[in-house]
Formats: structure tokens, C-alpha cells, sequence
């Protein structure tokens, strides 16, 4: 939302290939009524008051007692008292002057209203127009001004309306269409014009009407909806307005385009049948109206919708400083003209997300919640949240003693789970990170400031930030987009080096919603003011918990607050360093309050506009984090206006708010939204009309679910693994694969080359999912970037025939009752041999006796031959990321290798227990519990010369880790110094 400054902005410099409007030349009709104007206005002016001083004199009494109003009312009594009148009205007829003339010359702004006074005002406005056109100098200031004598004589681009709802590509398209449709002929010119249009078609001829755009009242700000609402009758018909002004100059120098802001002080040519006191109605000496005033006058106002385009209905307005101009931007061709298909307007642009269906309800069967699934930076966000929760809560139960597994999810929670997987797109996420940093810091080593940006559209090729008001040229790689409000950047064009040490710049973006592939992003931290959202209040919830969800997740954040109030269920699991909640309203506001007053005077003591100042240059670590604050609980009357004041100056602080309400005039309300039953989001006012992306409360409860299972202060539960191997020799599977080190397979052929990787990593993630796997999950694991069901399905048969069958003749891959694909028994692993081993020597049935235990952990240690899968091939095997399995294995790895060195010690055998540990050692090096227990056993061996070399090793081993200017860790550097206190003498230099 612009402010009202955006008018004083200066005009941008014409660009170089861009046609620039013809300079209009004065005919002789302007010389005419300039020069009647001129006589008017001084007989008004000048003649009116030079009479009555000489036939009445001066309106000032001589003197004045009570007597005189005793005295009879005479004759010249009357003509006094109406000498008086007249000098009144002349007096505000002057000042209606004085005020049109000094906005008229500045082009800036809308002239104050005189009070009482609109019909003097009015013939004031039209004499002061008429008479500026005469003066060159004045037309030059003053260009809206200038054409209203003969505006028609400029020429009126053809073609399409281009929409706020056209996706990136669309706009091309649109304009080839329009160009087809002008060389089709006139058409249209021979359509049959009633009586009714064609007298209407006159009145178009006879005179043309014009709007000066009000400037801003409180927080009301005029738009071309109300301007059409209140002057034609219906706020829809504002495109025709549009289509009168596109690329006009204005007073300020600047134009009317599909993205830009009108702004106070525009003057706005109107419709034939406009009507209101606000219009000023001035003759058209042109031989005939324009192409499109023409089409309006012919046909009541009706659109042309065959020369527009099939797209053209769902046309939005353009938007005020007050509305958020949110538009889709246009993307620059990617083809020449002559390349384009016949039919290029119908052609989707990038994958088409998936509507919310049925199934997302529900939660488990065959069926997957595609809101999550059709949500992927919200995905990725929560996938990989989930897994730094589970990798602590792993940790932190290695420390308390006791190794617990993950436990795997099922029901909702499985099917929320794989959504998660199959959504995520980790790689769109790290590319909006790294370009919005990259951004940052090229900025901020050029010396320049970031632009305020209040949306962001993201789509498979770039992402396109929409700025409040024109900034001039972005930095390399960054482009102008559709216009000077649009920075775009490429994906092709972000460099691989890029400088992206800079602090997050705009961490208040959350998705919203899609349009035809493109992803609609809003910055709730730049809105001077309210977010509103209306609709039925499931659907409201759904929407606020999937803006919460990310971001407390999301990947493009560094600090951040999220403060929630009135949410259902605690939101806290998902990042607690993030999310706040607070029992109700009056306690936001109470805690708001302080916080505003806080940060505007730190502003101030700063010397800083805003917040967005500060995160550029060597102090943009120190500055303010933004803080969103998300209501999902009813404000009362007095409550909203009080969250309005807080709001009223929120955008330059870095503060945000969302809130849902029933009612649909809250206070204080910059951006309204609407969602839908049918899972859309509204906007009338912003043309907006996306499918939403909403976080139901099946999904949000099954999310909320799986963070509480990987709680990792839950009390530790006994470590089960999910797929026990039967050990005996009765149990000798069918298919052994070994993941841990080099991936190798016993007991199937070799596939074709062609297919050997897909059908490896297939099985691979079968092997560590022995719970099943959807076949959405691996189609997405496989190909990252989407393949269609039959070539994933042809997959899955030639994986079934591979595999083969087991001697009883049922097949070694099937589907289970939830539609998963699960190995039968016969299929194994070595990292579910490691696992059973290890689960046998910890709770089995000989876990008492030392020498079964220490033949069990022997058996599972020798299987440790190196990390998971470490042969993978580069591109392959990325689903691994998001894999506990990729933590735990090495974890588990040290758990046998200490507990064996353990046993080892106590037989007194430490040469052995040093060999269990330096095996564990090449698989995980890092592992601190490892090299303590290397330093006792090497000591226990009593040789110093072992023990010294085994010092040295690990000091190494820290220099290749942490580099030289970390020393070792606390509690070795200690054991040093008690087993070996000569080493920082002998040794100690490596650390060095």
C-alpha cells in the first residue's frame, strides 16, 4: 500500500525503444475557449467587485451602533444587505479560484474543497482548465490538464485489457490474440447501432467528463472500483475506465498501466454516461470520439470480449496506494511472435497445482491431503523442521544413555507424513533464500537501500518481487519486470557464488495461494496496516495455520516472532524459538502496544525510516527482527479499533498482522481477503482470485502429531525396531542388500544399465521404509520434478518382476491395505540385520550374558562398512536429506562400538576394545563419546607410545573438522591432560 508521498515521487526518465505520448499541438478551438475563460473569469474576478464599489461601495460599514437595527427597513437598506450576499459569493467564488489555480498549475494533488461552495468550485475548475490550455508552458506542467480540450486526438492503443490475473506468459499471448483479431478486418464497424446507442454515441461526441483522483481521507484512499461505483453505478465496470486513461500521461509525469498505482492529483478520462458532482464536463472538438469511447458509447458499456480475449473477464482493477497492488507480472517471451502456437492464450504456464480434494478430509487411505501435498514451500518448511526435531530428540536421548528410534507414524500421521515428502520442493526454497540474500548483499555493497516490497510471485522459471513505487534499475542479475513496480530475477541467472551472507530481508513473505502455476506470496511485515480475512470460520482457520505453519518453518527466515492467538492447538512443537502464543486479545494489545512504542523510538534513536534500513550494511545483524501476529479469535468493537491504532504505522516498524474476523469492515483494514467454501481466496478490490493454500484441520492436527512424537523431551520409550529379522537359519532371506558403505545386492540379476540406478535407489528406499512406501512418495523421490503415473507405474512393474517371487510363489513386493508398496520378509537389509543385533544385545533374551552380548555386538560392528549408501551417484538419492535413518546410522554405529569396547575393557582385552572403537571411528569421525573412549582404551593397553599416537590422531582429526582455530572439545582437552600431560608439548603444536 503506497503512501500518499508516491505522488511527489519524481517521474521516471522515458525509456529508451518505449513510444512516448505525441505532444498535442493547440487548435484554434483552444485558443477560443481560452480566451473566453480569460474573459469570464475577469469579469468575475475583476468586473464584479470594481462594480459594486462603484454602484454600492464598500461591503465595510462606516460605523455601527444598535440603532440601526431599530431603524425601518428601507430600499437602500435592501440593497445593502444584498450588496453583501454578492460580496460573500464573490468572495468564495475567488477562493474556488485561488485553490484550482494553484492545484491546476502544481499537477500534484486534488485542490481542497471550498466549503459550500461546489457549483462556484465546479465553474471555477472547468474556466481555469479551459484557460490553461493557451499557454505552452502551462500544458507542459500540467499534461492532464493540457489535453482536455482535444484528448481524442491522441491515439488510443488497441488490444486487450491486460489483467492482474494474467499468470507470467499470459501477457504475450493476449496480445498476439489482439493482433489476430485486428487483422480480421472491421468486423465491429459494421455491427447495427439502436437508437438508444446511437444517441448515447452523441452524447459521447458532444462533450467528454473527467475525474481528478481524490487525495487520501484518514486512511481511505480512492479506487477505481468506488470512482466506478459511485459515477456509473457499478464497481465492476472500473476496466472501462481503465481502458479510457492505460498509458496516459499524468500530472506527475508518470502513466496508467496495468501495474501501477493511480494517485492523487491523476485525472481520469470517464465514461459517456458518468454522472456526479465530481465531474468536470468539458466539449470535444475532435471530428470523432476514440476507437474505445467510441465501442462504449455504441454498446451501453458492454466490454469487448471478442478483442480482448477469452481471459479478459476476470480483468482486475488497478489499485490505489490504499489497495496492495497486487498483480501477477508479466514474463518476457520466451519465443519469437511467429513461434507462439495458434492456440498460446490456452496454454498452461508450468505444472497446474492440485485443488484441495475430498481426500484431504479424511486424512488416511489410498487417498494423500493434497493441501499439503499442492503446498510445497510450506512442505518443505515442515519436513525439515520435523527432522531437526527428531535428530535432537535422537541426540538428546544418546546423551541421557538410552538410543530411542523414531517411531513410525500411521493413520493421518502416515499419510501427513508422505504428503510432506511428496510436496516439498527443497530446491525452490533454497533458491528464494539465496536470491533474496543475494539481493540484499549486492545492495548493500553498492550502497543502496532495499525496496519496500509487498508481494512476491514465484514461479518455475523466476521469481518477480512487486515493489510499493517504482526504485529505478535493480542490481545484476536482477531485471525490470512488466514495469518499474517489478524486479524480476531468473532462476538461470542467480550465480552459483553468490554473496548470501547478508541477513534475511524479507522473512515476512508467506504464501497465499495460486494462480495458473504462479505462487502468490505477501509480505504481512510491509502492510501499514490490517490484514483482514473473511469467510466461514473452518475455512479461516485453515488458512491461518497454514500462514503460521510456515513461517515458523520456513527456509528464506533468519529471527523471527510469530505470535498466535486464539489457536486451537499449540503451534509451539513446530519452532519454539519462533512461535508465541497468548491467551486473547486485550493481551495482544497490551503487549503490542509496548513493543510499537519500543521499536519507533529505537527507530528514531537509530536515525532510520524503517526497519528496512537497517538490514543492509554492517549492522544489519543488530537490527529489529519483524514480529507477525496472527488472530484467529474475534476482536470486539473497541478491541479492533485499538489493533487499527497499533497497525496504523506497522509497515516501517517490521510488525504485521493477520486477522480473521466475521465481519467484513474491520477497522483499520489495508488488504481484505476472502476465502471461500470451495477453497479460494478473494480479494475484489486487489482483482485477486487464487486457489488457496490452506492447512484444514485434519492435516493440522496429524502435523501437530508427528512434532509430538519426535518430542525429544518425551520420556524415552524402549528402542523397537520397526522390522525385526528372523536370525536363525530358517530366516535366510532372498534378497540381501548391503546399504552400509558401497550398495551391493545379493541374489537378484544385474538390470539393464539403462534402468540399474532408478531400480536401486527404488529398492534402497523400500529397504529403509520397511512400514511401505506410496507410490506418490516414490515417484517423488525418484523424479524430483514431477513424471506422470504411467511412467511411474511402469517402474513399479519392472521393480515387482525384478525382485521376483518367493518359493511359495507370492511376490517379494506388494501393495498393503493403505495402498503401500511393502518388501515381504524375505528382502534384507545389513541396516535391519545392524539393527536387530543391536536391539538382541540390548533388551533380547541373552542381553544379561556377556559373552552372547559381545559376540551380538561383534556381528553387528563388522557390518558398519562404511556410511549409508556412500557410492550414491551424484543427483541421485536426495530424498535422503529429510531421512533420520541418515543420523541414526551413524549414531547406532558408536552405540555397538562403545558398548563392545566396553565389554572388551572389562575382559581386559583393550587392544581389541581399541579396535571396536577406531571401526566405529571411520564410518562416524565426529563423534565425541568415540575418541574419549579411544583415549581410555589406548591407556588401558599401557603403552605411552600408543597412546600418544592415538592423541595426535584425533588432534588431527579436530584440525580437519573444526580447522585450527578451535581447539579440541572440553572434556578430551581435559582427559589429555590427566592421561597424557605431556602432550601440548610433544603433540600440542597440531592444534596449532
Amino acid at each position: 500500500m503506497a503512501r500518499t508521498t508516491a505522488s511527489r515521487r519524481p517521474a521516471q526518465p522515458a525509456q529508451p525503444g518505449r513510444p512516448q505520448p505525441p505532444r498535442r499541438r493547440r487548435t484554434f478551438g483552444d485558443v477560443v475557449r481560452a480566451l473566453m475563460a480569460f474573459l469570464a473569469l475577469a469579469v468575475l474576478v475583476v468586473g464584479v467587485p470594481v462594480a459594486l464599489l462603484k454602484i454600492v461601495g464598500s461591503p465595510l460599514p462606516h460605523s455601527f451602533s444598535m440603532e440601526v437595527l431599530r431603524e425601518p427597513i428601507t430600499t437602500e437598506t435592501f440593497i445593502n444587505v444584498l450588496a453583501v450576499v454578492v460580496w460573500l459569493a464573490w468572495a468564495q467564488f475567488a477562493a474556488c479560484v485561488i485553490v484550482e489555480t494553484k492545484a491546476a498549475i502544481s499537477g500534484i494533488g486534488m485542490p481542497s474543497r471550498v466549503p459550500a461552495s461546489g457549483p462556484s468550485q465546479l465553474l471555477a475548475r472547468q474556466l481555469i482548465a479551459a484557460l490553461l490550455l493557451i499557454g505552452a508552458s502551462a500544458a507542459s506542467l500540467t499534461p492532464g490538464l493540457a489535453q482536455l480540450g482535444n484528448l481524442h486526438d491522441q491515439p488510443h492503443r488497441g488490444g486487450p485489457a491486460v489483467t492482474a490475473q494474467q499468470t507470467p506468459g499470459q501477457v504475450q499471448q493476449h496480445q498476439q490474440h489482439a493482433a489476430g483479431a485486428q487483422q480480421q478486418g472491421g468486423g465491429a464497424a459494421s455491427t447495427k447501432v439502436t437508437p438508444g446507442a446511437a444517441a448515447a454515441a452523441e452524447a459521447a461526441k458532444a462533450a467528454t467528463k473527467f475525474y481528478r483522483i481524490q487525495p487520501p481521507e484518514g486512511r481511505h484512499h480512492d479506487s477505481l472500483w468506488e470512482i466506478a461505483e459511485r459515477h456509473l453505478g457499478d464497481g465492476r465496470r472500473y476496466n472501462e475506465i481503465y481502458q479510457l486513461n492505460k498509458d496516459r500521461a499524468q500530472p506527475d509525469g508518470s502513466k496508467l498501466s496495468k501495474a501501477s498505482l493511480i494517485r492523487p492529483g491523476w485525472i481520469m478520462e470517464m465514461p459517456a454516461d458518468a454522472r456526479g458532482g465530481d465531474l468536470v464536463e468539458m466539449p470535444v472538438a475532435a471530428p470523432k470520439p476514440a476507437p474505445d469511447v467510441q465501442h462504449y458509447a455504441e454498446r451501453g458499456g458492454v466490454k469487448d470480449t471478442a478483442a480482448e480475449g477469452a481471459h479478459a473477464a476476470h480483468t482486475a482493477p488497478v489499485q490505489t496506494p490504499a489497495q496492495t497492488p497486487v498483480q501477477t507480472p508479466a514474463q518476457a517471451p520466451t519465443q519469437k511472435p511467429a513461434e507462439q502456437p495458434a492456440h498460446a492464450e490456452e496454454a498452461p504456464v508450468g505444472p497446474a497445482v492440485a485443488a484441495p480434494s475430498a481426500s484431504q478430509g479424511s486424512g488416511h487411505g489410498f487417498g494423500l491431503p493434497e493441501a499439503l501435498i499442492g503446498a510445497p514451500l510450506l512442505a518443505a518448511g515442515l519436513l525439515a523442521a520435523l527432522g531437526r526435531r527428531r535428530r535432537t530428540a535422537l541426540w538428546q536421548s544418546v546423551t541421557a544413555g538410552a538410543v530411542r528410534t523414531p517411531r513410525t507414524p500411521n493413520g493421518p500421521e502416515a499419510d501427513a507424513a508422505d504428503a510432506l515428502r511428496i510436496g516439498a520442493d527443497a530446491d525452490t526454497v533454497a533458491f528464494l533464500d539465496r536470491a533474496l540474500r543475494a539481493l540484499s548483499a549486492r545492495l548493500a555493497s553498492d550502497g543502496g537501500k532495499l525496496p519496500t516490497v509487498y508481494a512476491a510471485w514465484l514461479t518455475d522459471e523466476a521469481l518477480h518481487l512487486q515493489l510499493a513505487w517504482p526504485e529505478g534499475q535493480p542490481p545484476a542479475p536482477w531485471q525490470l519486470g512488466q514495469d518499474q513496480t517489478f524486479w524480476r530475477l531468473d532462476r538461470a541467472d542467480l550465480p552459483a557464488d553468490a554473496d548470501v551472507s547478508a541477513s534475511a530481508p524479507y522473512p515476512g513473505l508467506a504464501a497465499l495461494g495460486t494462480l495458473d502455476g504462479a505462487r502468490l506470496m505477501l509480505n504481512l511485515e510491509a502492510v501499514p496496516g490490517i490484514v483482514s480475512l473473511t469467510g466461514a470460520r473452518a475455512d479461516r482457520e485453515a488458512v491461518l495455520a497454514s500462514v503460521a505453519a510456515e513461517l515458523a518453518t520456513n527456509g528464506w527466515s533468519d529471527r523471527m516472532t510469530v505470535t498466535l492467538v486464539g489457536f486451537a492447538e499449540d503451534l509451539t512443537a513446530l519452532a519454539p524459538a519462533r512461535i508465541r502464543h497468548l491467551a486473547d486479545v486485550p493481551e495482544v494489545i497490551e503487549t503490542m502496544a509496548a513493543e510499537t512504542a519500543q521499536r519507533s523510538a529505537a527507530l528514531r534513536t537509530a536515525g532510520q525510516d524503517n526497519v528496512l534500513t537497517g538490514r543492509t550494511g554492517s549492522a544489519q545483524h543488530t537490527q529489529r527482527s519483524p514480529h507477525l501476529v496472527l488472530i484467529a479469535t474475534e476482536p470486539t468493537e473497541e478491541e479492533a479499533d485499538r489493533l487499527a491504532e497499533l497497525a496504523a504505522d506497522s509497515g516501517r516498524l517490521g510488525i504485521g498482522y493477520l486477522v480473521a474476523s466475521a465481519r467484513d469492515d474491520l477497522p483499520g483494514a489495508a488488504w481484505a481477503l476472502e476465502v471461500t467454501a470451495a477453497g479460494r481466496l478473494l480479494a475484489p478490490l486487489l482483482g485477486l482470485d487464487l486457489e488457496a493454500q490452506l492447512l484444514p484441520a485434519a492435516q493440522y492436527e496429524a502435523i501437530l502429531g508427528l512434532f509430538a512424537a519426535a518430542d525429544p523431551d518425551r520420556e524415552p520409550s524402549a528402542s523397537v525396531p520397526p522390522f525385526m529379522v528372523d536370525l536363525t537359519d530358517q530366516g535366510r532371506p532372498g534378497v540381501y542388500a548391503r546399504l552400509l558403505g558401497p550398495f551391493e545386492l545379493i541374489g537378484l540379476e544385474t538390470p539393464e544399465a539403462g534402468r540399474s540406478l532408478l531400480l536401486h535407489e527404488a529398492l534402497a528406499l523400500l529397504l529403509l521404509h520397511r512400514e511401505g512406501v506410496h507410490p506418490r512418495v516414490l515417484a517423488s523421490a525418484l523424479w524430483p520434478r514431477g513424471v506422470t503415473d504411467d511412467v511411474r507405474d511402469a517402474l513399479i512393474d519392472r521393480l515387482r518382476d525384478w525382485l521376483g517371487t518367493d518359493a511359495d510363489g507370492s511376490s517379494r513386493m506388494s501393495y498393503d491395505a493403505t495402498g503401500r508398496l511393502v518388501l515381504s520378509s524375505t528382502v534384507v537389509s545389513d541396516w535391519d540385520v545392524l539393527q536387530t543385533l543391536h536391539h538382541a544385545a540390548s533388551e533380547g533374551p541373552g542381553a544379561d550374558d556377556p559373552q552372547i552380548r559381545r559376540r551380538l555386538l561383534a556381528d553387528a560392528l563388522a557390518l558398519a562398512r562404511g556410511s549409508l549408501l556412500e557410492d550414491r551417484a551424484p543427483g541421485r538419492y536426495g530424498w535422503l536429506a529429510h531421512e533420520i535413518v541418515d543420523a541414526q546410522h551413524p549414531v547406532l554405529v558408536a552405540e555397538v562400538a562403545l558398548a563392545l569396547a566396553g565389554l572388551h575393557l572389562d575382559a581386559g582385552k583393550p587392544k581389541a576394545a581399541v579396535a571396536a572403537v577406531q571401526t566405529a571411528l571411520a564410518v562416524t569421525g565426529s563423534d565425541e563419546r568415540l575418541w574419549l573412549a579411544l583415549l581410555h582404551a589406548t591407556h588401558a593397553t599401557g603403552d605411552p607410545a600408543r597412546l600418544e599416537a592415538a592423541a595426535e590422531s584425533l588432534l588431527a582429526r579436530n584440525h580437519t573438522l573444526n580447522g585450527a582455530a578451535r581447539g579440541l572439545p572440553p572434556r578430551v582437552e581435559a582427559l589429555l591432560d590427566e592421561l597424557l600431560p605431556s602432550w601440548r608439548g610433544s603433540i600440542g603444536s597440531i592444534a596449532n
